[in-house]
């Protein structure tokens, strides 16, 4: 099963000065294409003794602090980042042939930003967060439906829903930014980013960051 990827070519002299910027320009470029989530990742993570383990999240913010995403703090995912805060996050942009992989520190969103979030999230989605006891074992379908029931009679449709004490959000701040693009006879552009000083440790526009091209 093989395909011949796209011929547009990507070089350095199209590269914005910070990956952030440049993440801005193809996630745009990748939602105008109609790719179905764009926002999609995948979420790298190991645990203390460095067992690794991946899973599909949405991506629900991004800026030169760092990209943010949102999950159970007891989910495999939360649990290994409070042992091993660090994490991979890969944009599998297949239809576009374009991936971007960031790799870098990773620390807890704000209670207030958390809390903006989770109160425009739609109501079954926040109803779900207190059913679900995410990554533990269920006994069975009726019994998360049970679960569901008992939180949404607890809170109504209508009224304030909080913030599970267990819920909360993750920013990814970047140390590693990759850009692949699909060539020709396999002979793919990849241009990496690594942050010298500054980049990524605060404001990521603002630091010093090194461009180098990958052997595809």
């Amino acid at each position: 099963m093989r395909k011949q990827y796209r011929a547009e070519s990507f070089t350095e002299d199209l590269l914005a000065a910070d990956p952030y910027t440049q993440f801005a320009r193809w996630f745009t470029e990748a939602a105008d294409s109609g790719l179905a989530e764009p926002n999609a990742m995948v979420v790298s993570t190991a645990d203390a003794d460095g067992g690794p383990s991946s899973r599909t999240v949405l991506l629900k913010g991004y800026d030169t602090r760092g990209f943010v995403f949102y999950t159970n703090y007891g989910s495999r995912k939360g649990r290994d980042l409070g042992v091993n805060p660090q994490a991979s996050l890969l944009f599998p942009w297949h239809s576009i042939a374009r991936q971007v992989i960031v790799a870098g520190s990773v620390s807890l969103v704000s209670r207030e930003e958390t809390e903006a979030y989770f109160h425009n999230r739609p109501y079954g989605s926040r109803i779900g967060a207190w059913a679900s006891d995410q990554s533990s074992v269920v006994g069975s379908r009726e019994e998360l439906e049970r679960r569901y029931a008992e939180f949404a009679a607890r809170y109504p449709e209508g009224t304030e829903v909080p913030v599970p004490p267990y819920w909360g959000g993750f920013r990814v701040r970047a140390a590693r930014v990759e850009f692949w693009q699909g060539r020709e006879n396999r002979l793919h552009d990849r241009l990496l980013y690594e942050a010298v000083t500054g980049a990524d440790a605060g404001d990521g526009a603002s630091g010093i960051w090194t461009v180098r091209r990958l052997a595809p």
